[in-house]
């Protein structure tokens, strides 16, 4: 009866969520504290349990991150970027377009694809303004490529962090396995961005004159600031990258670095937290507990059963089936409490194959990040820009976003599957 119980109070949370007709963390909250409420979980199963709790793992290190670039953002470092772009690509549309998400999937994969496009956008809406651009396919080309690059790394996309949590899976992992695919596949995504948006590449040699003559120095308005956040960034990803060495947790480098940069500097603590996406963190949260209580009631462990049962434990048909699978549910609903919900059972099916068993967890993580680009709610990020260019006066529909979208999951995971194929199962 529970388990039913517990189905019921996912699946209409998911519904919600995949709509948007009521805000996702108010969803998350409200379905966490149903299933607190009819006894599903418990207080130490929520919030205590390795197995089926809150990963504050997660939560933790997308803190840190947020604190860190809150602080980078005050320094005007990210408008100085985009007028550097502006002016490497002298005023050219498509060269623009192509330095924008260049710049967008290199930021994507060293933080967080939401962070990088909060911070993007609004210069994008800057350049495009004064090069009397279309501002739309460069916030969709943005967004796509924060996607793709934020497939590369452990902290990339929210959810890679959950993948490595379950999988105990270090930065490194994420580097050596996704990193090579995500390269060619940006070489792929600027060549289509020439072919999708081909009408929007009008240039106007008056306004890139204009574009030319600015100074980017002058959008660096603390100095002393700037390169205090970049040595802490630089030491906290040097640290990701040692955790075999170092053995300390992503979450625990994010922290230390975040604190580190408030001690520091004349940051205020007010200020520091200002611009953490408390709301995002907050889903997080809610959505642990959620899946944690199908964990607790069984759910979780019959469907892992059935997947296995289903590829009669034949790997190469599991990854496959879990990529092109992944990219289908990503693209319907956002792929952050699709992966909270698939991890548990991946982990499994891993498990079930020793130590070859490891690519479904890269089927997994290439399915759920390419797929988030195929519609307008597949991922995050997508969501964000969205909402940026609606505020802005610019909105942009289900879709528009989704026309191009489509196109460019179905090529990525076309190009991932002989990857997944060759590198691991031929």
């Amino acid at each position: 009866m529970q388990a039913t119980i517990a189905i019921a109070v996912f699946v209409i949370a998911y519904v919600l969520i995949a709509t948007e007709k009521i805000d996702r963390t108010k969803v998350a909250l409200g379905g966490a504290a149903l299933m607190l409420l009819l006894h599903i979980t418990d207080a130490h199963a929520a919030f205590f349990s390795e197995r089926s709790g809150v990963d504050w793992n997660v939560i933790f290190l997308l803190l840190g991150m947020m604190v860190i670039v809150s602080v980078l953002r005050q320094t005007g470092v990210f408008e100085y970027v985009a007028i550097w772009a502006a002016k490497r690509a002298r005023g050219r549309p498509y060269r623009l377009m192509v330095m924008l998400v260049l710049i967008t999937a290199a930021a994507s994969a060293l933080l967080d694809n939401v962070t990088t496009v909060l911070l993007i956008a609004p210069v994008t809406f800057l350049v495009c303004e004064r090069l009397a651009l279309n501002v739309v396919p460069y916030l969709i080309a943005e967004v796509m490529a924060s996607n793709i690059g934020g497939t590369a790394t452990l902290v990339g996309d929210p959810p890679n962090i959950i993948i490595a949590s379950r999988g105990d899976l270090s930065f490194n992992d994420f580097l050596v396995h996704l990193a090579p695919f995500v390269v060619l596949m940006m070489a792929v995504f600027c060549l289509l961005c020439r072919v999708l948006f081909r009408k929007a590449f009008r240039y106007d040699p008056e306004r890139a004159a204009e574009v030319m003559s600015l100074e980017e120095r002058e959008a660096i308005t603390d100095r002393r600031l700037l390169v205090q956040g970049l040595v802490v960034l630089g030491i906290v990803i040097a640290a990701f990258v040692l955790h075999p060495v170092l053995h300390y947790e992503p979450s625990v480098v994010a922290l230390l670095g975040a604190g580190l940069l408030v001690a520091a500097t004349k940051v205020t603590t007010e200020d520091a937290l200002r611009e953490v996406e408390w709301p995002t963190l907050v889903f997080f949260a809610g959505l642990f507990v959620m899946v944690g209580s199908l964990v607790e009631t069984g759910v979780i462990e019959s469907v892992s059963k059935a997947a296995t049962e289903a590829t009669e434990g034949r790997l190469a048909l599991a990854a496959m089936t879990l990529l092109w699978g992944s990219a289908g549910l990503s693209a319907i609903v956002d792929n952050i409490p699709y992966v909270a919900t698939m991890s548990p059972i991946v982990e499994t099916l891993v498990h079930g194959h020793g130590p070859d068993g490891q690519v479904l967890w890269w089927a997994l993580a290439l399915g759920a990040d390419l797929g988030g680009n195929a519609t307008a709610i597949g991922a995050s990020a997508n969501v964000v820009v969205l909402g940026i260019a609606a505020r802005n006066g610019t909105p942009i529909s289900f879709w528009t976003f989704t026309k191009y979208g489509l196109i460019v999951t179905f090529i990525s995971i076309l190009l991932a599957t002989p990857y997944l194929w060759f590198r691991y199962l031929a």
